[in-house]
């Protein structure tokens, strides 16, 4: 599949954006192993998210589509899942594979987990090492550090206090989630805080945690089914936010974006870059996430620095960002982000390579970037390499480039947000990207 994608004058009007990705990973998950029914509103229904609904019925527990997004779990509770017939296969999720790790380390069974060529590429040692030292065998590829993973857990795990070296949400999550099996609390600290989706979510199912600015502890014990509501999903909102600060004219509202302090990094960037955004906060439908309406509107932009503490908080973020970058007034900077070297592709590499195509100059780092602007982009023939958040990038750089620009390999948007092309040529009133098979 690929975009073919026209420049476009202006953006307007008012958008929905998918339900946000990593809450509705966790909702099916928490839900499979709690106690009584769970109702999901709003679920991702992208092939991420839907590999994690087919992981939880391979594991025993039982689904029902309702409608659109609406999902009823009857979980299994803590000790009643079952070893699968067949292999899991997680497609593209690191998300999804990463904590069902952390389930299966305490269920008594063997469970084969699998992934696509880019999947099987992605490390998975930072979730292995602190499993095995809680009592969990997890053993595979070089070392049992790649897919695909054989994992036998048991019952109770050890109890621990893992220190990770990185500010990594899925190895946090893995750990907290093999906590709910361990023989006492299990304690997790990281280097900066990381998106705290599963400890929000881990409450309002039961669990009982304290929580301090880098550090979590979960004392094990029973969760109860509960109704979740998933806010759209930022990672997916920020594609058109930077659309809309590049060519929004009046301007673009998205409804109901998932807005966690953890996660608004992103906002937090396109602020300081002098980009005109508005929030409006959407009514609480339970405890779990924030979310507001999101307007953006076209602005001159200028640049800025994006290291530290923000990574965590936009590290999935950052394609569109290079895509802002090169429109804005100086160079901007990214540091701090080598985790985007084993991403669903290595997207520093990926991001230079393309852009250049494009004729945009990005001066490559080993953890970041420096792009200077303003650049113009030029129509070209680019490539995703299978990355859903690259393609997305291209497409909108190609928006506002001279030009058309043809994007190959984009089946894998549909990974995140399968209704993107229609989104954007319904904000453009016109046919901005074509969808070729």
């Amino acid at each position: 599949m690929r975009f073919r994608v026209r420049p476009v004058r202006r953006l307007a009007g008012s958008a929905d954006v998918p339900g946000d990705k990593s809450v509705s990973h966790r909702a099916a998950l928490l839900g499979a192993i709690a106690d009584g029914a769970t109702e999901i509103h709003g679920y991702l229904e992208a092939e991420d998210c839907l590999r994690t609904i087919t992981a939880v019925q391979a594991l025993g527990a039982a689904v029902t589509r309702k409608g659109p997004g609406h999902y009823r779990i009857e979980g299994a509770g803590r000790h009643g899942l079952h070893e699968p017939t067949d292999v899991i296969d997680c497609g593209n999720s690191g998300t999804a594979v990463r904590l069902l790790l952390g389930v299966l380390a305490g269920q008594p069974f063997w469970t084969m987990l699998t992934g696509d060529e880019s999947l099987r590429r992605r490390p998975m040692a930072r979730v292995g090492e602190p499993l095995r030292r809680m009592g969990a065998a997890v053993v595979g590829r070089s070392g049992g550090s790649k897919l695909p993973l054989a994992v036998k857990g048991t019952r109770p795990l050890r109890a621990i206090t893992h220190d990770s070296p990185v500010a990594s949400a899925q190895v946090k999550s893995a750990v907290l989630l093999a906590g709910l099996y361990a023989d006492g609390p299990v304690s997790v600290s990281e280097p900066a805080p990381s998106r705290d989706h599963s400890e929000r979510m881990l409450r309002q199912f039961g669990a009982r945690l304290l929580t301090d600015e880098r550090s979590v502890t979960l004392t094990p014990g029973d969760l109860r089914g509960t109704t979740v509501s998933v806010p759209g999903d930022i990672s997916s909102a920020a594609f058109l936010l930077v659309a809309a600060a590049l060519a929004g004219d009046p301007g673009v509202t998205i409804h109901r974006v998932g807005v966690n302090p953890t996660r608004t990094g992103v906002l937090d960037v396109l602020e300081a870059m002098g980009a005109r955004l508005e929030r409006e906060p959407a009514p609480s439908a339970d405890e779990g996430e924030p979310a507001a309406a999101l307007t953006a509107s076209a602005s001159e932009l200028r640049a800025t620095s994006i290291e530290g503490a923000l990574i965590p908080r936009l590290i999935d973020e950052i394609p569109v960002l290079a895509v802002a970058a090169a429109c804005a007034h100086g160079v901007t900077t990214i540091g701090d982000a080598a985790e985007l070297r084993v991403k669903e592709s290595d997207r520093i590499a990926a991001l230079a390579r393309e852009l250049d195509k494009m004729g945009v100059v990005v001066q490559e780092r080993p953890d970041g970037m420096s792009i200077a602007g303003p650049q113009r982009f030029r129509g070209a023939r680019v490539t995703s390499g299978g990355d859903h958040r690259v393609a997305m990038a291209l497409a909108v750089a190609g928006l506002v480039a001279e030009g058309e620009t043809v994007i190959d390999d984009t089946a894998c948007v549909g990974t995140s947000f399968p209704q993107f092309a229609a989104t954007l040529n319904a904000l453009a009133g016109t046919t901005a990207v074509v969808v070729e098979d």
